[in-house]
């Protein structure tokens, strides 16, 4: 073996240690929170253009994570847009006495639609009651109809100077037309027969919108979004009666209407998962439009045969969702970047300065004294900020999901007064987040049960050819932690190349199979320079029964392949972490603080012999927020952490032997890991020739 001087780079403590020290939290200034939006200037500025330009398309699809903010910061936008008195109208709904049928729907100013029904109830009456003194004064028992018409000029008059419209005008002329045509139904009838005739219900006004008491422009969140909810219904005929209501007072509202002249807010799961929603949202928001119809489900019920005017309506939606719904609708919907104009991004962190401090300071104060709760003290204000950072996977980020945040305090409360605590110091803050992690860790405790009995074989100590264990993370809600995997190649002459058995079984995804064709890439780079890359290998994820996506193990994989082909042990007391391109450098990944603490808890469970470590990529260190245990025992010596940016770097920590560069001749040094796995490629590439 050559002696090739090599180092092998472990992270030491103070690297991998990360909290806020109390000069940083002393330094930044608690800002009051009374309601405010955190972190979102980007998001707040596209939803205050948005609303504030009435040109049509200019809704809004709000993306981002729950609990980021979306929904509060909308509200308190909305809570804080006028609206001019002449922007809003009141609808309504009227019986049309030529086509009953088809009811008539006529839009008034503010205000107005009670005041008319107010009128249109007082005439009835009045009507009503000259029927009832005709008859009871007449020995024929008849209805002067001329009589009758003079009794209600009058009020008919007051209506017109008060209600200048056209609509109303053209209704009340029918009305009196309806009464002369119909007066003959009340020949000899009774006056309680006339005071509860269902006759008379058609000159009554069926109030759609009514903006009477509305000061400002209507917002309507609508949380159970269906067509009856959303855009109104016509009651579906039970039967045939002849008594039954007339047509138009079967029309109800949805909530599109109530929102008419102002903002409904809806989220996008909600509309997607009802069959055809969207497209007639879309219609609505488009026209300007509704149309109404029958939506009674009964099998009982019969068709209303009712087809209402359309009704007009001017208002803006704003759409709640994620960035992959709103990249699907943008990408497969051709009307969507029509409609919506405008994409309020609420982002999952925000940067760790004073200012931002100082706001989730006061976050923390405003959910203890509202909630009375014991206050939080300068170091487990510390510890939730370090958790801030922890959701995000950034030392200089913090989470933008309050409601976890605001969890946390009131979890942290509760554990504080378990432990006869004044105030929420750091020790409450941490029982508080590993007790969530307990109840949340079912499933990770069955999997840590089936490793340490044997059923997942896992090798912790030893070396091995063409075995690594990797690891994973597995989400399960809110709670993911990180596991190993064994991935194993062997290699053989042949001409198939890397094998991927994941996706041979269906088991793979599009990312996990591009990771391996990158490893090919890097083959022919590394070493086939001046012969084919010819070689049957296969690659496996053992024990994997579900599929496998991401390109975070392709560095594993790529370990285990340069072992095989090599036959080169390498250890296995050391996980691997870390995505690699063609060029063999090693790129950062995510859940790097799930994988480094779930595999040191296997290692601490089955007993830490000193050697255990974890290889990560070396862009990593600035998200490591490790968990108390695993510090202390990088402190004491028991685990380690290698931080890699190459292939060859990360070879040698598992080979324990130099990696060897190509000198001036474009040779690798003897003994070296580099020269024997190009040795034994030209052997395989000579094998397989000669099969062929």
């Amino acid at each position: 073996m050559a002696k090739l001087e090599f180092s092998i780079e472990k992270l030491t403590l103070k690297e991998a240690e990360f909290s806020f020290t109390s000069e940083e939290l002393e330094s930044a200034e608690p800002q009051p929170f009374h309601g405010d939006i955190i972190g979102q200037p980007r998001a707040l500025r596209a939803l205050k253009m948005a609303l504030e330009i009435p040109s049509k398309g200019y809704n809004i699809f709000v993306t981002g994570d729950a609990g980021s903010g979306r929904t509060t910061a909308v509200r308190h936008i909305l809570s804080k847009i006028s609206s001019s008195p002449a922007q809003l109208r009141d609808i309504i709904c009227l019986h049309n006495f030529e086509k009953p049928d088809r009811p008539v729907i006529a839009y008034l100013p503010r205000g107005n639609a009670v005041e008319l029904s107010k009128a249109m109830r007082a005439l009835t009456l009045a009507v009503q009651q000259e029927i009832i003194d005709q008859l009871s004064s007449s020995e024929a028992h008849r209805v002067d109809v001329e009589k009758l018409l003079a009794c209600t000029e009058k009020s008919v008059h007051d209506i017109l100077n008060e209600f200048d419209s056209p609509v109303i005008a053209a209704y009340l002329e029918g009305l009196k037309h309806d009464l002369r045509y119909f007066s003959y139904i009340f020949t000899g009838a009774e006056a309680e027969t006339i005071r509860n005739a269902h006759f008379f219900l058609r000159y009554q006004v069926n109030i759609l919108a009514d903006h009477q008491h509305t000061e400002l422009s209507p917002v309507v969140f609508e949380y159970h979004p269906t067509s009856a909810n959303l855009f109104g219904f016509i009651d579906a005929r039970s039967d045939s009666r002849e008594d039954a209501p007339p047509p138009f007072l079967s029309v109800h509202p949805g909530s599109l209407i109530e929102a008419s002249g102002g903002y409904i807010v809806l989220n996008a799961i909600d509309i997607l998962k009802e069959e055809n929603l969207w497209d007639q949202l879309k219609r609505v928001l488009s026209t300007g439009k509704i149309f109404l119809h029958n939506t009674s489900s009964s099998p009982s019920a019969l068709p209303s045969g009712i087809k209402p005017d359309p009704i007009d309506i001017q208002l803006k939606a704003i759409v709640l969702g994620d960035e992959e719904i709103y990249d699907d609708l943008y990408t497969q919907d051709p009307d969507f970047s029509k409609l919506f104009k405008v994409a309020a991004e609420f982002d999952y962190a925000m940067p760790v300065n004073e200012r931002n401090i100082g706001k989730y300071i006061g976050f923390i104060h405003m959910v203890s004294k509202e909630e009375s709760l014991l206050p939080v003290n300068t170091a487990g204000i510390a510890e939730i900020l370090r958790f801030g950072c922890y959701l995000v996977e950034q030392r200089g980020h913090l989470s933008t999901q309050f409601s976890r945040i605001a969890d946390t305090v009131r979890e942290s409360h509760y554990w504080a007064v378990q432990m006869g605590k004044s105030v929420v110091d750091a020790e409450a803050v941490v029982k508080a987040l590993e007790e969530r992690q307990y109840l949340s860790g079912l499933a990770e405790s069955k999997i840590m049960e089936q490793i340490l009995n044997g059923e997942i074989l896992i090798h912790l100590d030893g070396k091995k050819v063409g075995m690594v264990n990797a690891l994973a993370v597995l989400d399960r809600g809110t709670h993911s932690f990180g596991i190993p995997a064994v991935i194993t190649a062997t290699v053989a002459p042949g001409n198939e190349g890397i094998v991927n058995i994941e996706h041979e079984a269906g088991l793979s995804g599009e990312i996990h199979d591009k990771g391996l064709l990158i490893l090919e890439g890097y083959l022919r780079k590394m070493y086939a320079r001046n012969f084919p890359l010819s070689m049957y290998s296969g690659i496996c994820f053992e024990q994997s029964y579900a599929e496998v996506d991401g390109d975070s193990a392709s560095s594993s994989e790529l370990f285990a392949l340069l072992s095989a082909i090599g036959d080169l042990p390498v250890r296995q007391d050391i996980a691997v972490t870390g995505s690699v391109n063609q060029m063999g450098e090693i790129q950062p990944v995510g859940g790097i603080n799930e994988k480094i603490t779930g595999f040191f808890t296997i290692c601490e469970r089955l007993g830490l012999t000193g050697r255990q470590g974890v290889i990560i990529p070396r862009k990593n260190i600035r998200n490591l927020i490790l968990p108390n245990r695993v510090l202390h025992a990088m402190g004491s010596r028991t685990f380690h952490i290698y931080p890699v940016e190459t292939i060859d770097e990360g070879m040698q920590i598992l080979t324990e032997r130099a990696a060897g560069r190509r000198n001036a001749k474009g040779l690798f040094p003897p003994d070296t890991i580099n020269r024997i796995i190009e040795d034994k490629l030209k052997r395989l590439y000579e094998l397989s020739r000669q099969q062929n």
